[in-house]
């Protein structure tokens, strides 16, 4: 299981509209999405991937991170596991 956090988002951004995003650069399919709305500003998602490992989605990040989308400069990280 791995998690990732995509940060400065547009605040109108669906799950359908990162779904998307994230086929597009190639990512497999997630499993959860997570809204963090924050003061509003600059909203973020976590995505759970149940059957993809931490090393494994590390590779992806780059194709994604500081990428420019829906007016915004994404952010992207990789979490560690919550309670591991």
């Amino acid at each position: 299981m791995a998690l990732l956090m995509l940060s400065n988002l547009h605040p109108d951004t669906t799950e359908e509209q990162v779904k998307e995003f994230l086929e597009r650069y190639g990512f497999p399919a997630f499993d959860e999405i997570e809204f963090q709305e924050g003061d509003g500003t600059r909203p973020s998602v976590t995505l759970t991937f149940q059957t993809v490992d931490e090393a494994t989605l590390r590779q992806y990040v780059p194709r994604v991170h500081g990428v420019f989308w829906n007016g915004h400069k994404i952010n992207a990280l990789v979490l560690r596991e919550r309670f591991s």
